[in-house]
């Protein structure tokens, strides 16, 4: 039989549930770069880096070299049982790169709810406090507690309560739909003085074990808080004995053209998530925090079968080697301004763009059907979506409506690459503002 798309699919629908549903029905046959091939020979220029994790590039040469040398000596022996190098050169590099401030320390896990999970209970463990805030439009996974920090009810949420408790939610600083209706710089960032009003209606300070934040929020649709924002955050943080997790699944590891986001705000966290392009796409993910915080744990209370893999962490110390070698975060920082430059003049060319934000690689389009009136064009974005995979474009939709067009491509993407992916969307955004 022929191998094609749907008898893929066909065979599929049998054998994985609906719930586990995929945006496309191509299925990849090979990737490289910023390449896709389907089953059927077709390639398809990737602008969603498998939801940003491919920011060094499918199937970088570097990061395949190690994965086979590190499966050949041996794949498994469980880090609890018998450790291995990998995993200790490789906690050593992270806490050297990430901006917690040392001395600091670095756990293992294998994805990012995973890490968020263990985050949430070194804070609770080290402060002896129970109350985690989280903020509107959050998105931190899809286990129980990481789905309770999520804000997004559906598909997120709906369905699979209850949920856990002491989970608490405030406004977020997203300047283009103000939850206060204050507009920026004169709102003097008043979203932010939320959290001290919430100690007297929602958490007491004196409960509060921390508070999670994604620097630029995800799933959410790319919201990105204006620079006053999280040092007002972290200090009402420290005010309190709170510690401050920066969650960085998304939005670290180069994309926005830094190592890790929270340094745009010259902020450093008292916890770390890592995950995504941590590994290139093997599966791997890290908390990264003060020693004083990640040492008050007893021994054996952190942990998992398959945390530090030693093929994952041998992946992700090529990772590192290739950001340092090729000079990604410069090549982020260039991609970043290219994709800006073509997103204002985007803009500028069709109303349906309604605010163009983010910062470096991690860059959106929210539409919208009205730009007084700001209403979402859910739809309109899914057609999009549809339009760009049809005229081989991988696009990725997000946000709390539905309606924001986000890039993750690949860090390495070339400009040939770039520019037809820039022009297929373009397209595509002509097709969808001319439908009535």
């Amino acid at each position: 039989m022929t191998i094609s798309n749907q008898s893929i699919a066909s065979v599929r629908s049998n054998v994985i549930p609906p719930g586990h549903a995929s945006l496309n029905s191509i299925y990849v046959e090979s990737a490289c770069g910023a390449l896709i091939r389907d089953v059927e020979g077709r390639e398809y220029i990737d602008f969603s880096g498998g939801i940003g994790v491919m920011n060094v590039g499918h199937s970088h040469p570097r990061v395949v070299e190690a994965i086979k040398a590190q499966a050949e000596k041996f794949t498994h022996t469980c880090f609890m049982v018998v450790p291995y190098e990998p995993a200790v050169n490789l906690a050593e590099r992270l806490c050297a790169a990430t901006p917690v401030p040392p001395p600091s320390m670095a756990l293992f896990i294998n994805s990012g709810a995973e890490a968020v999970e263990n985050a949430v209970k070194i804070a609770r463990y080290a402060t002896k406090r129970p109350a985690v805030i989280a903020f509107d439009n959050a998105y931190h996974g899809r286990t129980l507690l990481t789905m309770t920090l999520t804000s997004k009810v559906k598909p997120y949420k709906y369905g699979f309560g209850p949920f856990a408790p002491e989970i608490y939610r405030i406004p977020f600083a997203y300047c283009y739909r103000c939850s206060l209706g204050l507009s920026y710089p004169a709102c003097d960032i008043a979203c932010a003085d939320c959290l001290k009003q919430f100690f007297v209606s929602g958490a007491a300070a004196e409960t509060t074990a921390a508070v999670i934040a994604e620097p630029i929020q995800g799933e959410g649709g790319f919201i990105t808080p204006p620079p006053e924002y999280f040092p007002r955050i972290a200090k009402i943080c420290r005010d309190n004995g709170i510690l401050f997790i920066a969650d960085e699944i998304q939005t670290g590891m180069g994309r926005t053209g830094r190592m890790f986001a929270i340094e745009h705000w010259g902020i450093q966290p008292d916890l770390m998530t890592v995950a995504k392009s941590l590994a290139a796409g093997m599966p791997l993910s890290a908390v990264v925090g003060k020693r004083e915080i990640m040492e008050t744990v007893h021994p054996s209370g952190l942990g998992g079968t398959y945390g530090a893999n030693p093929v994952a962490c041998s992946a992700a110390l090529a990772v590192m080697d290739i950001f340092a070698e090729e000079k990604l975060l410069q090549r982020a920082d260039a991609l970043g301004r290219k994709l800006l430059a073509h997103f204002t003049s985007l803009q500028e060319e069709f109303e349906i763009i309604g605010d163009v934000r983010g910062r470096g690689a991690m860059l959106a389009l929210e539409l919208v059907r009205s730009r007084e009136r700001r209403e979402p064009a859910a739809d309109e974005a899914k057609a999009l979506v549809r339009y760009c995979l049809e005229h081989g474009l991988v696009l990725l939709s997000c946000g709390t409506f539905g309606n924001v067009i986000r890039t993750l491509m690949p860090l390495v993407i070339t400009d040939e690459h770039l520019e037809r992916g820039i022009s297929i969307l373009a397209d595509g955004l002509k097709a969808v503002s001319a439908k009535p």
